[in-house]
């Protein structure tokens, strides 16, 4: 298995172990999943000890900011993109 990288910005080392577990080891093959799909195969694999902070930290590494900064707005119109993910699951 791949190493994941190391600047992916948000995830600290275990995030990114996870991350690798799932196949997503750069930042490239998150953006091409997205955070929503990421996430929720995250929460496949490994169930409860995901949390939505995974999914902000997820979509904050694809635009290369700090998930803390991304609006409420967005951060509700991810909430509800899982949300419908995960019951379509």
């Amino acid at each position: 298995m791949p190493e994941p990288d190391d600047r992916l910005r948000n995830l600290g080392p275990k995030s990114r172990a996870w991350l690798a577990e799932i196949g997503i080891t750069d930042i490239d093959a998150l953006r091409e999943i997205g955070a929503v799909e990421a996430y929720a195969r995250l929460r496949f694999q490994f169930g409860r000890s995901i949390s939505r902070n995974m999914l902000h930290a997820l979509a904050g590494a694809i635009a290369d900011q700090d998930w803390r900064l991304l609006s409420a707005e967005h951060k509700a119109e991810l909430d509800a993109a899982v949300a419908q993910r995960l019951a379509g699951a």
